[in-house]
């Protein structure tokens, strides 16, 4: 029996810990799979319902469902990059089309972006009913812990190509095939690229996968990408800015020549087609097109334009006869072939006040606002940079925003045809050559000489915030007039404390009472004989018919009253000096803190001086 006991404990014994990990793994390798096949499907479904509408709406459809549902396909797979290769064509000779619209890119990456964030929050994602509850005893939210990161970010890779390789299959028996070289790479790289970011935001966005990735760059730049505070550096959010005004700027330029040929753009798209379905298409796809005339718009600002078809170059000096191109709306908007016009040089503004921006971003960064107590308008020494690190951090935005801008102009074109029409839009390397030689002879003088400015005005503040504390003593303490609800001798406490303030008359003189104030009968009065030390270190007093006179006689204390009556003090004299020179003693600082104190402290008790002989 025994035997048998040892063998039923070994037979329960705990499971091998790789089938433990491949169990604690699988819900969320599980879950990863299913939201990558849910964006892919939906991302799929999107662009089938579209076409679907546009094709029952069509007066003239060339070809039945099938046909609608391969070009839904080919279209989901170029707007991940991919090429097509049209076999339908006049020559028989498949002609490529590889000119993706980028406003396409954004479903795509948006729906992966989602089930990365998802997957690695758990089962439940941000509408998780089961997944959170409530710590019995504790009143307190208990939310799924996170997955692995590499299990989600690969089960949404996954899951998301295991719908995009069959629909690929599905979408070469159509018209428009895609191309296998581009497709493989295209579509796996927006993939990888999407998911990751949402796992990443899933985590709070942490630093150290990006500093992983900025190893590469010298020990000096990496603060300028990335701050210590997990926040894009200088030249990362300058880059961004310089970016962000190059492509404002040509979708404003667009927009500007579109109005300008406001006839002939209407013409074209009355002519293309008939029918309000086949208008509503034509705009879909200029609406689609924008991001790219933005940046073709942006090239053409920055000097080498755009071409429309191979040897048809389109810039601000001179733009090249175009070939024959069909009645499209945005190609009505291209500027008329010939020499250029002061009319087309004036896009130049737009790279200038683009590298404005970027040197004004940077300069922002090389001398940081005020932190910590430091005056108003003023920046601590230790933050503000070197002439040569904001140099440095200028040259680097620039070439970050180059880089920028050659992505952009790498996905904006693409052919659209075979010969001739084998290159649409601006060349990558071209904007990235212009986009520097803009951006860098410019920024880099804007930015040093912003950073001059900024580091002047702060210096020069706090001399005008000192006047303006001079100028409301010296409207408050007018000699002869004291300030509503004060007492004379009310002065204000400074940081030399009541030290700094002693012997500022000079002398003083007390004979009895406890505060030595020239007071004879029992009242206040205005005549001194004998010093109290005390009292003057305190008060500051030492000028006879003053705010605080120190002459006693025989009295507690003295405030220029004799006989019973008060007077309030004349100035000039000592008395003057002892009043002012508690002002100038604020000259330097403004201790706001003491302003809680009443008017006239009362006295403490203090022994009564001894009289003097």
């Amino acid at each position: 029996m025994a035997g048998v006991n040892e063998m039923t404990a070994r037979r329960r014994s705990p499971s091998p810990p790789l089938l433990t990990r491949m169990r604690d793994r699988s819900p969320g390798l599980a879950g990863g799979l299913m939201g990558g096949a849910l964006a892919a499907g939906l991302g799929l479904a999107s662009f089938a319902v579209l076409v679907m509408l546009l094709w029952i709406s069509s007066p003239y459809p060339d070809s039945g469902p099938g046909g609608a549902m391969h070009v839904a396909a080919a279209l989901w797979l170029l707007a991940h990059g991919a090429e097509l290769v049209r076999t339908d064509t006049l020559s028989g000779v498949p002609a490529p089309l590889g000119l993706p619209p980028l406003l396409l890119l954004a479903l795509p990456v948006w729906l992966l972006h989602r089930a990365g964030r998802d997957a690695a929050d758990g089962e439940g994602g941000d509408e998780d009913d089961g997944d959170h509850g409530y710590e019995e005893g504790l009143g307190v939210a208990v939310s799924t812990p996170l997955v692995s990161p590499r299990t989600a970010w690969t089960g949404v890779v996954l899951g998301y190509l295991a719908v995009a390789v069959p629909a690929a299959l599905y979408a070469a028996g159509g018209v428009l095939r895609p191309s296998w070289v581009w497709t493989g790479v295209c579509v796996p790289l927006v993939a990888v690229v999407a998911a990751g970011a949402g796992v990443w935001s899933a985590y709070g966005r942490p630093g150290r996968p990006l500093r992983r990735l900025l190893g590469v760059l010298p020990a000096g730049v990496r603060p300028l990408v990335l701050g210590p505070d997990e926040r894009p550096g200088v030249a990362a959010r300058a880059s961004a800015a310089g970016a962000g005004v190059l492509l404002g700027g040509g979708a404003l330029l667009v927009v500007v020549s579109l109005v300008g040929h406001g006839a002939a753009t209407q013409a074209s798209l009355l002519r293309l087609t008939e029918g309000w379905s086949g208008r509503f298409a034509v705009l879909l796809l200029c609406a689609a097109l924008l991001p790219n005339a933005a940046v073709w718009g942006a090239a053409y600002a920055l000097g080498p334009g755009f071409a429309l078809g191979a040897g048809h170059a389109v810039g601000p000096l001179a733009s090249a006869p175009a070939p024959f191109l069909p009645p499209f709306p945005l190609l009505a908007a291209v500027p008329e072939a010939g020499r250029g016009t002061p009319v087309h040089w004036a896009a130049g503004v737009v790279p200038v006040v683009a590298a404005v921006v970027l040197g004004w971003t940077v300069a922002k960064g090389a001398v940081p606002p005020e932190r910590d107590g430091t005056c108003p308008g003023g920046t601590r020494a230790a933050d503000v940079w070197s002439v040569g690190r904001t140099v440095r951090a200028a040259a680097l935005a620039s070439v970050l925003c180059a880089a920028v801008l050659a992505v952009l102009a790498g996905l904006s074109g693409g052919p659209l045809g075979a010969d001739v029409l084998s290159r649409f839009g601006p060349m990558w390397w071209q904007a990235a050559a212009a986009t520097l030689a803009w951006l860098g002879p410019l920024a880099i003088p804007t930015a040093v000489g912003v950073r001059a400015w900024r580091c002047r005005s702060s210096r020069a503040e706090e001399p005008k915030i000192g006047s303006r504390r001079e100028d409301a003593a010296e409207g408050s303490h007018v000699p002869g007039r004291l300030r509503k609800g004060a007492r004379p001798g009310r002065g204000r406490f400074t940081r030399t404390g009541v030290a700094g303030i002693a012997g500022v008359a000079g002398s003083a003189g007390a004979a009895d009472g406890p505060r030595g104030g020239g007071r004879a009968d029992g009242t206040r009065g205005g005549g001194s004989s004998a010093g109290d030390e005390d009292a003057e270190d305190f008060w500051g007093a030492g000028a006879s018919d003053g705010p605080r006179a120190a002459g006693v006689a025989d009295g507690s204390r003295g405030a220029g009253r004799a006989g019973g009556t008060r007077r309030a003090g004349r100035p000039g004299g000592d008395e003057e000096d002892a009043f002012y020179g508690l002002r100038d003693q604020n000259r330097e600082t403004d201790f706001g803190l003491y302003d809680f104190l009443p008017s006239d402290p009362a006295p403490t008790d203090r022994s009564t001086p001894p009289e003097s002989p």
